[in-house]
Parts: C-alpha cells; structure tokens; sequence
C-alpha cells in the first residue's frame, strides 16, 4: 500500500516508516500539515496521523479533508486517551484511533482491518474474472485453483487490487519490489509483472502507457 505518515516526532516517525516499509508498504513521512498538504496531490490508500503537529492539528486537518470528500482510510495516532478524545477522533472522520505508545505490529494489523473494511472486502473473494484474491487470507485463484505468490508478487497483486479500477503508478510498485532507492532503469518490476501475468492470466494486470499499471474489478 502507498501511505502517508504525518508524525513530528522524528524518532517514532522514523521508526514507524522503516517498519512499514519492511513490510512492503510504500511510506511518504512527513512532520508537518503544509508537507501533508502538497504530498496529497498523489493518491494514498491509507492517511496515518498525529493528533497535535507543529503547524496545527491533524484532528482538525482530517475533518476538513473529509469536508471536501475525501474518503481514504485514516488512521488517529496520539497520545491522548480519554475516551471524549477518542470520540472527536472518530467524529472528526478517523476510520480508527491509536493510543501512543503502541507496537508497530498492532498499527500494521489496524491498518489492514481499516483497508478491509473501507474497500468492503470482509474476508470474502473480490472477483476478477477467473481471478479470485482474499486479502484477508493472502490467497488467491485462478480458474478455481489456488495460486502460490513469492512474497513480492503478493506486495505487488495487494497494491493492484485495494486500488482496483485505478492506476497505480510504476515508482510506487517500483518501491514495493525494489525499494525506496530503486534505479529507473530497472527492469525488476517487469519480470514480476509478468510472473503474475503468468500465473494469473495475461489479460488480468493492464499496461497503461507512461502511467502505470491497473485490474478491473467484475462489474
């Protein structure tokens, strides 16, 4: 997944950036709104933020997002845990809320339920045309037969499929298989483009020139 993390406090922002990356996730960190703000202009599947921030507050920011109508999945990272808290929280447009400190391990568990139960997935099958994928379970069929993905290919088939319908762009999948210092040049992500395409059929990921790459879900 590509996220936005919006946390000031460098050591914990540092941390929770690295952790995430090392579970395949495309991370931008930032420690201020302005930052946030101009790094919205590309699409996330998922916003993480601190409450209070040096140039204003996240709460107040998210609510505004979500006044103009943005809808994707975010997450309240604070230390404040008093429940009338954690109700402005989830009023102000959270989809959950996270009381600092916590582990790395509960934030990447939350942030799954939180991508579930937004793309309405519920542990259930979204169907591609012979093309069957459970994020949940981390499996996927084709044509009714279980299909086995390296770690990669998965990281790669999860970014397609909780963007489904969109293009995702070839630096963020670039990130996913070769990570943030990847060379433009690299023809790594082609070769498991096509793995997939192999083992799922060739029609089922799209090229879309000079963008990206996209899967359609069943209409």
């Amino acid at each position: 997944m590509h996220l936005l993390l919006l946390e000031d406090d460098p050591t914990l922002g540092e941390g929770l950036r690295d952790y995430l990356r090392s579970e395949g996730h495309v991370v931008d960190w930032c420690l201020r709104l302005n930052d946030a703000a101009v790094l919205l202009s590309e699409p996330y599947d998922a916003l993480l933020i601190d409450w209070q921030l040096p140039d204003g507050s996240g709460l107040d920011w998210l609510r505004r997002l979500r006044q103009r109508g943005l809808t994707t999945p975010a997450l309240m990272l604070t230390a404040r845990d008093l429940l009338s808290d954690r109700v402005r929280g989830l009023d102000a447009g959270a989809d959950d809320y996270l009381v600092k400190p916590f582990e790395p391990e509960e934030l990447a568990a939350r942030l799954r339920a939180v991508c579930r139960r937004t793309a309405g997935t519920g542990g259930e099958r979204i169907e591609f045309g012979a093309v069957q994928v459970d994020l949940t379970a981390k499996a996927v069929w084709h044509a009714q037969v279980r299909v086995d993905l390296t770690a990669r290919e998965w990281a790669l088939l999860e970014a397609l499929v909780l963007r489904a319908g969109r293009i995702v762009s070839r630096s963020d999948l670039d990130r996913l298989v070769i990570g943030q210092d990847a060379e433009v040049s690299s023809n790594v992500l082609e070769v498991h483009i096509s793995n997939l395409r192999r083992k799922l059929g060739r029609t089922f990921i799209e090229t879309v020139r000079g963008l990206g790459y996209r899967v359609m879900p069943c209409a």
